[in-house]
């Protein structure tokens, strides 16, 4: 083989390659292309302002709402946030700073397999620790959500932390800055794109959790702010729930085309903070 068959050649499978990755890349989008489609077929006729205000009606009466729902996921979801995201920041700075301890190993172990852990067995836990005793309320489906956020916060802490260069903290430290001021004034400012895209990312994985709210916040058809008594909905309970009772299709404001429409009322949530952490990320991010 000569040297201008032998570039052809190279150059061939170069292009071959090329047109096999691009191929494979979009071949990922399609599930989703073809879930968002279905669901926003399913469902968008069903979304009107009464959809979004009113709260729980029997069957056959008309114009049914899902405010009780929004409510509900919503004070889950903030309560949630207020417990993990805290925690979850100093732990990961602690394991950024203290890479070789011993304590720093085992925590990121533990880290490692409370990511694993399935949601289902993570609601029961909690189930056994608060439910028994007081009920359902929403709290405890907050401190489900938590747990699970945790890892997600922790690890993006970390990381991004990890990629901070050494001579950030010696100048805070030339200038006589304690250590937590270093931390607080100069680290976690400069790594702020990463540490909020892992919070908005476990905002975004626990706002469509049903397991764990199911054996702890429970399910209910009124619209409540008490977080600390009773059972509080949440969309994606309302959707299980909706979508197991008995309905027809045919009928717009049958509990089926509701769960419907709620489906879409939550991928539209997580998609606007998936997008909203691209935008917010991008403006902070702090080029090094």
């Amino acid at each position: 083989m000569n040297s201008s068959t032998n570039i052809k050649y190279r150059i061939g499978k170069s292009s071959g390659m090329q047109i096999l990755t691009t191929i494979l890349a979009f071949s990922i989008v399609i599930p989703l292309i073809l879930i968002l489609l279905f669901i926003l077929k399913s469902g968008i006729q069903h979304i009107n302002w009464q959809f979004l205000t009113n709260v729980y009606k029997p069957a056959g009466e008309p114009n049914p709402g899902i405010a009780h729902a929004l409510l509900g996921t919503l004070l889950i979801v903030v309560l949630a946030s207020v417990v993990s995201i805290p925690i979850g920041i100093m732990c990961g700075v602690y394991l950024s700073e203290n890479k070789k301890s011993k304590l720093a190993y085992w925590s990121s172990l533990c880290v490692d397999v409370l990511q694993g852990v399935p949601s289902i067995v993570v609601g029961i836990v909690i189930f056994a620790w608060m439910h028994q005793r007081f009920g359902y309320f929403a709290l405890s489906g907050s401190f489900a959500l938590g747990i699970m956020m945790l890892p997600i916060i922790i690890r993006s802490t970390e990381e991004t932390l990890k990629l901070l260069p050494d001579s950030l903290k010696e100048a805070g430290f030339a200038l006589g800055m304690p250590f937590h001021r270093v931390i607080l004034k100069v680290i976690i400012p400069c790594g702020f794109s990463g540490i909020l895209s892992g919070i908005m990312l476990s905002i975004a994985r626990v706002s469509g959790e049903t397991a764990p709210l199911l054996f702890t916040a429970g399910v209910s058809h009124y619209l409540s702010s008490n977080v600390f008594k009773g059972p509080m909905q949440s969309l994606p309970l309302l959707i299980y729930d909706y979508y197991s009772l008995p309905s027809s299709e045919t009928d717009p404001n049958s509990f089926i085309n509701q769960a419907w429409g709620a489906s879409v009322i939550l991928l539209v949530f997580v998609l606007l903070l998936n997008i909203s952490t691209k935008l917010i990320t991008r403006k902070w991010k702090v080029q090094l």
